[in-house]
């Protein structure tokens, strides 16, 4: 999973696709590590919502990041979706039984993004290897938080805290077995 939140949990605030809050950490190293998170993947995975954003944004987007986005892999996981018109996608139908599927057939990473729906889902199955997430330093106070109720228990491992000039933190966890 690879997601930007406020530091009070927040992904998204009052209204779908309000994330000029990512500003705040956006710079030279984040872009960097994102560039990096890419060229690391087999693929990325998003939900409908995210999914469709996505594309708007980055079908149209032009220099390094967007020519990763445009070129690799996507699955847009939706059980309503008929066709998927962004370069090189499939859908998906049942994420929590073809994931995993995916999962041994690569040897790449796969990076969900965003997609606050499916990350549940997947999370309630167990499926994500690693949660990188980079916290960004502002208090929303209300929104869409990334981690909802109804999550099992899930004990984590930091494999890397990386500072931001911005402020902003990038943090990688593993799953500790329960």
């Amino acid at each position: 999973m690879w997601n930007v939140i406020s530091l009070d949990g927040y992904f998204e605030g009052e209204k779908a696709w309000d994330l000029e809050f990512h500003d705040l950490a956006w710079g030279k190293e984040l872009e960097n590590f994102s560039i990096e998170q890419l060229k690391s993947a087999d693929m990325v995975i998003y939900g409908e919502k995210t999914y469709q954003g996505m594309a708007e944004y980055w079908s149209k987007a032009e220099g390094e990041t967007a020519d990763y986005m445009n070129k690799i892999p996507k699955v847009v996981c939706s059980s309503t979706l008929k066709t998927a018109n962004w370069n090189n996608t499939i859908i998906m139908k049942d994420a929590v039984t073809e994931i995993p599927k995916l999962k041994q057939e690569g040897d790449g990473n796969m990076f969900v993004f965003g997609s606050g729906i499916l990350s549940k889902s997947l999370m309630k199955a167990n499926l994500f290897d690693e949660y990188r997430l980079c916290v960004v330093p502002v208090f929303l106070g209300k929104g869409r938080r990334l981690f909802s109720k109804g999550l099992p228990f899930q004990k984590l491992k930091l494999l890397e805290a990386r500072s931001l000039s911005t402020g902003g933190v990038v943090l990688r966890y593993a799953p500790v077995p329960n």
